[in-house]
C-alpha cells in the first residue's frame, strides 16, 4: 500500500502539531516550587525507637504449655515505642510529632518528611528526638546556628549510629 503526498503532507502536519504541543508543555509555563526569596528545610529520616518492654525469660512451666514447634526460651516483644520529634527554629516551633511505628505488629521504622519554607538569614535550629521509654527529655538533640540564605535548601537527617541529627 502506497502513502499519497497529501496523506504523508498531512501526517508530517498532525506529527508536528503533536511534537510542538508536547514541547511547550514540557518546558512551559514555569512552575516554582518555592518562593525565590526563601530557604526551605526539609526534615526526613526514618528510625526505630526502642522495643515496648524487655525480653523476659520464660519458666520451664510455661514453654512446657506452648506447642512443641513454638517452644523458646524468651518472650521477647515486637513493638515499638512511638517517636516524639520536635524543630524549632529560633523560638518558634515548626514541627511536634509523635510518630508511631509502621508494621502489623507496630515493631517498624517511624518515618517523617516534612518540608518548611522559611525567612533566610542567620538562625538557631534546633531538633529533638525521644526513642526511648522514658517519659520526659529527650534523647538526641542538635542545637545549631545556621545562616540561610535565599534559594537554599537545607536537609537535616537522623542516624543513631553517627550520633543522631546531621544537617545535610
Amino acid at each position: 500500500m502506497r502513502i499519497s503526498a497529501p496523506q504523508l503532507l498531512g501526517q508530517v502536519v498532525i506529527y508536528g502539531l503533536f511534537m510542538a504541543f508536547l514541547g511547550y508543555f514540557a518546558t512551559l509555563p514555569a512552575y516554582t516550587y518555592v518562593d525565590p526569596g526563601a530557604a526551605v528545610i526539609t526534615l526526613s529520616f526514618g528510625h526505630a525507637g526502642a522495643k515496648v518492654s524487655e525480653c523476659r525469660r520464660l519458666t520451664p512451666a510455661e514453654i512446657a504449655a506452648l506447642p512443641p514447634n513454638m517452644r523458646r526460651p524468651m518472650d521477647c516483644p515486637r513493638g515499638r515505642v512511638s517517636l516524639l520529634v520536635e524543630l524549632q527554629l529560633d523560638d518558634e516551633i515548626l514541627y511536634k510529632a509523635s510518630l508511631a511505628p509502621s508494621g502489623f505488629a507496630g515493631d517498624g521504622a517511624s518515618s517523617v518528611y516534612e518540608r518548611f519554607a522559611v525567612t533566610p538569614g542567620p538562625r538557631r535550629l534546633r531538633a529533638r528526638l525521644r526513642d526511648s521509654r522514658r517519659e520526659e527529655g529527650f534523647d538526641y538533640e542538635l542545637d545549631e546556628q545556621v545562616d540561610l540564605v535565599p534559594g537554599q535548601h537545607l536537609v537535616i537527617d537522623f542516624r543513631a549510629g553517627t550520633g543522631g541529627f546531621r544537617i545535610l
